[in-house]
């Protein structure tokens, strides 16, 4: 602990707004708490729930910094009492609380996982937050099997190219919506059986004509979508709600959730217990791990910028141009 720098460079939300909010500022270094690590970040990406918290939307859960950032990697500079199975100095990737656009972050243990073997920290910090989602989502509740097909809206963002590839390494079959013939040709390249122009083709009969049915959708729009995913869905079909970019309210039939036997269910990340989380690290570095160290599955990095820029990197992803991810490094 004596070794650590007395302050750091971290990212502040000035106020609510745009991009241009996200500003460069000087903080205390933060000190491990019992249970937590502290990380010297090398690497951070940027992700929709931050600019929901940049734009006022998405307050940090109690006790979590009010710095943006949801995943980090670098190196472990200090430990908090009663942490264990880690060392000062190893490398280290977490799904963090908040905090991680900073120099610094503390992280609860369970939350943490060994890079994969091979990864550097650039790729390292871009698995997080998206491989937990997915994990969570299509798998935990999804309970999406071999020889199933799955619908996964915004095929081209970070979750979609990720949801995809693990899909696709459990013997699913996979349609997926995308915005220009670009991001068709990219996420088909990763695995994608059909990718779906939602812009200029009636996406529920392209769907319907491609599959004949539908087991699970992975829903990142909501709103009018919900109850066209539904209508997609076989017997015994699952949607899983992760965000709601298209409205956070639909009308639904509950007769007909009732005479297909559907399961419509959702999550959100960031309140879920540290318990939870570390259930979740658990199946990541037993079924997924193994499929990263061997190349079978990738994160995919559309652009990198430094810290400092963390509002040009905002920018980039409210573009929506990007095939993965946008991430920075520190």
């Amino acid at each position: 602990m004596s070794a650590l720098p007395a302050t750091m460079t971290c990212i502040e939300i000035t106020k609510y707004g745009g991009p241009e909010v996200l500003v460069p500022a000087t903080r205390p270094v933060p000190l491990p708490k019992a249970g937590e690590i502290l990380i010297k970040v090398a690497a951070t990406a940027v992700n929709r729930p931050d600019i929901a918290q940049r734009m006022g939307n998405y307050a940090p859960p109690p006790g979590a910094s009010d710095l943006p950032g949801l995943e980090a990697a670098g190196t472990i500079a200090a430990l908090g009492e009663g942490v264990t199975g880690w060392n000062l100095g190893d490398a280290i990737c977490a799904l963090t609380p908040g905090g991680s656009y900073a120099e610094y972050c503390t992280v609860p243990a369970p939350q943490c996982l060994p890079p994969p073997t091979g990864f550097d920290m650039l790729h390292a910090a871009a698995l997080p937050e998206n491989y937990f989602t997915v994990w969570h989502n299509l798998f935990e509740r999804g309970q999406l099997k071999a020889g199933e097909t799955v619908l996964i809206h915004g095929g081209a963002s970070g979750i979609g190219t990720t949801a995809i590839q693990l899909a696709k390494s459990i013997g699913a079959t996979v349609l997926t919506t995308v915005r220009t013939q670009e991001k068709a040709d990219a996420v088909t390249a990763l695995g994608a059986d059909h990718a779906i122009l939602y812009k200029d083709n009636d996406w529920v009969a392209e769907a319907k004509k491609l599959s004949g049915g539908i087991d699970v959708v992975l829903d990142m729009v909501a709103g009018d979508y919900l109850p066209k995913n539904l209508s997609l869905l076989k017997l015994d079909g699952r949607c899983v709600v992760i965000a709601v970019q298209g409205g956070a309210t639909a009308t639904i039939s509950a007769g007909f959730l009732m005479v297909n036997r559907l399961t419509l269910t959702g999550s959100t990340l960031r309140p879920q217990s540290i318990e939870s989380k570390g259930r979740m690290a658990r199946g990541l570095k037993e079924k997924v791990w193994p499929l990263l160290e061997a190349g079978k599955i990738k994160p995919i990095i559309y652009k990198t910028f430094p810290l400092r820029d963390a509002a040009g990197a905002h920018a980039e992803l409210e573009r929506a141009d990007h095939v993965g991810k946008v991430m920075m490094t520190v």
